[in-house]
């Protein structure tokens, strides 16, 4: 019944954001002798709710472009490996034929992979860039089977045999654990794939340090809650249809509802660009939202192991998760550099959370290890914006190349 609501909801928005779009165009039309009497203030209005309310798809990453070498060349994408969850992407491009190979994890965590557009784009030009890009759940069938944790573990492990031996990764937020399980059981296994290094940004090694909002909730409630208020099954009109997932929608009003203080003047200030004809200044706003309100489905399985493994047992820094049978043992890392970082202002994976992967990988040498605060970053922040591209980026950067 909830995704149904929603669906209906959903196409009545839809609807009204066209009506909103159509009024606010004929408003600011200058033959129209409304626009003259207020037109601009309520056509500004109507543009900020056309832009809330219209349904959203799956982005895209539109990197078309990069400089290597002071040059401008072409990238291309293509999919290199397809799994019905999820598919390895390869940003393509010449001049980086001996570049170090890096792993990009994007979360699954209700948004698409597109989110780290900006982290892509900041890695190409001394990087050969992979990323995972994973489907939204709503449209893979029924005869595709289950993903769930040990699933997830399983197509980093796939994807980083595709790609090679000597790569490089990097996990940001919700793949930090998956990621650094796959590292630890390939390191186990001697596994001649397992990445020369391992960046982790802003991720959830042991919520019990410095628990924000989001790991307080998972604690606070017992399973049962998650599986009788979180999980709805997938309507009849997608692919889907029958599976049991965590809908993206619910994701994206956890989160909306953590800051919706900061998101309502965000669009109160789109609105006062707009009246003003500021349009690049309100398009960086249209263009945020455009990717942070595109959400996708995840697997019930994945999200109720998730939630259990990683946020209310806490399994990984207690020494007790399993992947097949198998306990996942961070000590197993001895040779592959590891990189925590982490926002100063992270209200999602609070300070201490990333770092606790140095502490719990106690045979990896400290010349192997490095620790980065980022002063006045926010979760986003990390991997987005200026100070991405000019803090954090450079110290990644110089950290694949000292362990290439």
């Amino acid at each position: 019944m909830l995704y149904n609501a929603y669906e209906l909801q959903k196409n009545w928005l839809a609807g009204a954001s066209a009506l909103a779009n159509m009024s606010a165009e004929m408003l600011q039309s200058p033959t129209n002798p409304f626009s003259y009497l207020g037109g601009p203030v309520v056509a500004s209005a109507l543009e900020v709710f056309a832009h809330a309310a219209a349904p959203r798809g799956k982005p895209a990453f539109g990197l078309h472009q990069t400089r290597v070498n002071g040059k401008t060349v072409d990238v291309v994408e293509e999919i290199v490996l397809q799994k019905p969850f999820g598919q390895l992407k390869r940003f393509r491009k010449p001049g980086v034929e001996n570049a170090p190979r890096l792993l990009i994890v994007a979360p699954m965590s209700g948004h698409y992979a597109t989110l780290l557009r900006g982290t892509v784009e900041r890695m190409l030009p001394m990087h050969d860039v992979y990323i995972t890009d994973w489907r939204d759940a709503k449209l893979v069938s029924l005869a595709e089977g289950d993903f769930d944790l040990d699933d997830y573990v399983d197509y980093i492990v796939e994807f980083l045999e595709h790609i090679g031996t000597g790569a490089h990764m990097l996990a940001v937020c919700q793949p930090s654990v998956p990621c650094y399980a796959a590292v630890a059981l390939m390191s186990a296994q001697k596994h001649p794939c397992t990445p020369k290094t391992l960046t982790l940004m802003g991720g959830p090694i042991d919520t019990r340090e410095a628990p924000t909002d989001v790991n307080t909730l998972a604690t606070e409630r017992p399973h049962s809650w998650f599986q009788q208020n979180a999980i709805a099954t997938v309507p009849m009109m997608y692919p889907g249809a029958g599976r049991r997932v965590y809908p993206g929608f619910l994701q994206l009003a956890g989160f909306m509802s953590m800051n919706l203080g900061d998101h309502m003047m965000s669009h109160w200030g789109m609105f006062k660009h707009l009246i003003v004809g500021d349009d690049d200044s309100a398009d960086q706003t249209k263009h945020f939202y455009e990717e942070y309100r595109s959400v996708c489905d995840m697997t019930a399985e994945f999200y109720l192991q998730t939630v259990q493994t990683v946020f209310q047992k806490h399994s990984l820094p207690r020494g007790e998760m399993m992947h097949r049978g198998a306990r996942v043992d961070p000590k197993a890392i001895t040779g592959v550099a590891l990189l925590a970082i982490e926002g100063e202002r992270d209200d999602i994976s609070g300070l201490g959370q990333t770092k606790a992967a140095l502490t719990l990988a106690s045979e990896l040498p400290a010349k192997m290890k490095r620790y980065h605060m980022a002063p006045g970053a926010g979760h986003y922040g990390i991997f987005n914006g200026s100070k991405w591209r000019n803090q954090i980026a450079p110290i990644v950067e110089e950290w694949i190349a000292a362990h290439n």
